[in-house]
């Protein structure tokens, strides 16, 4: 991918090297509950697994982050995403009013390693990356880009910013009224069709993240040989059933929260292809 041209962006801020407050007794408080419950709406992360991300991070305690080392401002892998994240701005800010009348409004990316803390509650390496809608912000343990190419056979400078377009995708979803519709609907709902919406969303997000490449790539020439290929190899190893398989032998659609790999290829592809917002209808199609 050739990313040296998108322009960069300052909205990244690097927590990497910092640590974070006592965990305190007791285990969580109301409050840190229903914002584990509330990301859970927004992300389909497990709300489980988030709990156990909080009580590692004392989420609702006050103690602040702790510095061991200040960041590298010259690090290659900040660089890299400084350059992804000003490209989704760059062509956000042209394409969103463009194509929907709604002006963009910047997104900032959190870099960490282990843990950190967000405006939806404590995270950790083993959510993934995520956005959350209280604080505008997406939160990426950069070790998951490893973890893509050595557990996901995924890799490559395109594939990791798919990963980055995708969490930004959320963000555009958020500004266009989307995950708040959606909120409101699952809480309506049984938890099977609440997964099903769930589901509409990430797949939502994936065609954006097609939709950003397709301009990107006008714009600035990124895709190489190789590029789309390695995207696409990501995708299908990082759907609910190539991953419950390999979990535990089997998959349960009902359970689905991100789709299925073919599901998370076509609608990636339907974005790279057409480069229009419209045609990222998941809950029609």
């Amino acid at each position: 991918m050739e990313y040296e041209n998108m322009p960069t962006s300052s909205n990244v801020e690097d927590r990497r090297g910092q640590r974070g407050g006592a965990v305190g007794a007791g285990g969580l408080g109301i409050g840190a509950i229903v914002i584990i419950f509330a990301i859970s709406y927004f992300t389909g992360i497990s709300p489980q697994v988030l709990m156990s991300g909080a009580e590692m991070m004392g989420v609702g305690q006050q103690s602040a982050p702790q510095s061991s080392a200040p960041p590298d401002p010259n690090d290659p892998m900040r660089g890299f995403l400084s350059k992804v994240v000003g490209g989704t701005e760059a062509v956000w800010a042209e394409v969103l009013p463009a194509q929907t009348g709604v002006q963009y409004q910047p997104a900032t990316l959190v870099i960490y390693d282990g843990a950190t803390r967000s405006g939806c509650g404590g995270a950790q390496s083993a959510m993934g990356p995520f956005y959350c809608p209280i604080d505008k912000k997406v939160y990426l343990d950069t070790a998951f880009f490893r973890d893509m190419k050595n557990k996901y056979g995924g890799g490559g400078d395109f594939a990791y910013s798919y990963v980055v377009a995708h969490e930004i995708g959320h963000h555009v979803q958020d500004l266009l009224g989307i995950l708040d519709k959606a909120d409101n609907y699952k809480q309506q709902v049984s938890q099977t069709q609440a997964n099903a919406v769930s589901v509409r969303i990430e797949l939502q997000a994936d065609c954006l993240a097609g939709v950003w490449a397709n301009h990107a790539n006008d714009k600035w020439k990124i895709l190489q040989p190789g590029d789309v290929e390695k995207a696409l190899a990501t995708a299908q190893a990082i759907g609910d059933d190539r991953l419950q398989t390999a979990a535990r032998g089997y998959a349960v659609p009902d359970s689905f929260t991100h789709g299925s790999s073919a599901q998370r290829q076509k609608w990636l592809t339907t974005g790279l292809k057409s480069g229009d917002i419209k045609d990222c209808d998941t809950f029609s199609n």
